[in-house]
């Protein structure tokens, strides 16, 4: 039980320090990456790219990767959000505008940050390039979550632990539909 305490007080100052993380970078570059990720917009334009100029390779990391996020967010959104009620990090720790917009749904999981880390894993697993390309804004989305006051360091956690496991389920199942049906 004091290990528990213990990583809810970690996750509790974590999240007050990072929402007060005061930079003009901050400022500048996180708003437009979560209007960006809102509803999966920048994924859903990420796949158009490759789709559009990386040939066959890139209509499969594409579909790879909006296929991986498909399955993320059923189990981030579907299934962990309606299991966990959480709710958000309280509005005083954060000390920016930003608290005002935040979702009324449970905080755990990060839907966009499962979201993010499901469609790069899956591309990264079909074209390495440009997943390490997409690596760069899904990053930026984990961080943001948490800076806008939406979610607590574990919710971003666990939301990317879900992001990977739905891309590595969706990179094995047709192994396995075959094997269980051939």
């Amino acid at each position: 039980m004091e290990i528990l305490m213990a990583m809810r007080n970690g996750d509790h100052r974590l999240t007050k320090r990072m929402a007060a993380w005061d930079s003009a970078w901050a400022r500048r570059v996180l708003p437009p990456v979560e209007d960006a990720a809102e509803h999966t917009k920048l994924w859903w334009a990420a796949a158009v790219a490759m789709a559009a100029g990386g040939g066959w390779r890139g209509r499969k990391a594409a579909a790879a990767g909006i296929t991986a996020m498909a399955v993320g967010e059923l189990l981030s959104n579907g299934v962990a959000k309606q299991l966990v009620e959480r709710p958000r990090p309280p509005k005083e720790w954060i000390p920016h505008d930003d608290v005002e917009e935040r979702p009324d749904s449970s905080s755990f999981p990060s839907g966009h940050t499962c979201a993010a880390v499901a469609f790069t894993a899956g591309v990264a697993l079909s074209w390495p390039w440009a997943g390490a390309a997409c690596a760069v804004p899904m990053t930026l989305v984990a961080l943001e979550r948490v800076h806008s006051g939406a979610h607590y360091p574990s919710d971003v956690a666990a939301g990317a632990v879900i992001g990977l496991a739905a891309a590595a389920l969706v990179r094995k199942a047709p192994s396995m539909f075959l094997r269980y049906t051939g």
